[in-house]
């Protein structure tokens, strides 16, 4: 059973519109596609979000994602008691945290996290050029501590409470399309010698098939039975997915990105494979920067494929 929960949430990101992301996504057809595939869905509908101004504080908007923390990490915590998979529909990529949280706080070191985003999202309010959380949600999972200004620290170890005892290890981290790293991101990758940054560089120089395979041989590995996908769509190309307050040039293709969900989907379906997937979530998706809900379409279509859809119908 898989359940579909929308966070309607983006006080956390430079652009307003985010919070439409989980209706677009809903009306480009998401759940009779994947009912259609013989999965069973449960649509939750929309985790209430309380519809607040933007909030003054040394980190922007810190309360209401603080809130939005708490509550969501409860309700997929009971989702991940159930024995349902968790489909988390954005929401700026704050938005994810409490769901992210609660799958840790469930597994523990047996959880891996694919982070497909062009960015790295490990910054810290000391690193960050912008102050905006929702490129630090990796960084809180792993719980960096910050080196800013009192004020500042004491909002971050706040947020850092809110996400949980239980912090994420480096060594199940793994990113997929990196492209725009900050400067202050740069050396803590670099730091993390036993996580695994795959940027477009190496799908360019190396090819996607052969990326994917060092991917899973790492995951293998790493000894994590379980694995979170995060599914950023400025991982995208803005040629295909202009919906998104983050664009950058250079992103995955259409045939590139659908090659990730259906190799995924292949190498964790064998009898054999190490890891379960245990939860997805698909964020960024900003309908006020989109083209007739291009974005929206390709991220269903995206989750279809991760989720079993090929052109031939079932292998």
């Amino acid at each position: 059973m898989i359940e579909v929960i929308g966070v309607p949430f983006d006080l956390c990101g430079r652009r307003s519109g985010a919070r439409l992301g989980p209706s677009a996504i809903r009306f480009a057809g998401l759940v009779p596609g994947l009912e259609g595939l013989g999965l069973r869905v449960k649509d939750s509908g929309d985790l209430h979000v309380p519809d607040q101004p933007p909030a003054p504080g040394a980190i922007r908007n810190l309360e209401p994602l603080l809130e939005l923390t708490r509550s969501l990490r409860a309700h997929v915590s009971g989702t991940l008691a159930a024995g349902r998979m968790p489909l988390i529909l954005g929401g700026d990529h704050a938005s994810g945290l409490g769901a992210v949280a609660a799958a840790l706080e469930r597994y523990g070191e047996d959880l891996a996290l694919l982070w497909i985003d062009a960015h790295s999202d490990l910054n810290t309010p000391d690193t960050s050029p912008s102050g905006n959380l929702h490129g630090m949600p990796l960084a809180a999972l792993l719980g960096i501590p910050s080196k800013a200004e009192a004020s500042m620290n004491e909002g971050w170890a706040r947020l850092l409470e809110a996400v949980g005892p239980k912090r994420l290890h480096s060594g199940r981290v793994a990113w997929l399309g990196l492209r725009d790293v900050d400067s202050g991101e740069r050396p803590r990758v670099r730091k993390m010698k036993d996580a695994l940054p795959i940027t477009m560089h190496d799908i360019d120089r190396n090819g996607l098939v052969h990326e994917l395979e060092r991917l899973h041989e790492w995951l293998c590995r790493s000894g994590a039975e379980r694995l979170w996908i995060s599914f950023d769509v400025d991982a995208l190309d803005p040629i295909l997915a202009p919906g998104t307050g983050t664009a950058v040039r250079g992103g995955l293709s259409f045939r590139e990105a659908h090659l990730v969900a259906e190799l995924l989907f292949e190498l964790m379906r064998h009898s054999d494979c190490c890891y379960k997937l245990t939860g997805v979530d698909l964020m960024e998706a900003n309908p006020l920067c989109d083209t007739n809900n291009e974005t929206a379409k390709v991220a269903a279509e995206w989750l279809g494929s991760l989720l079993g859809k090929t052109i031939l119908g079932p292998r």
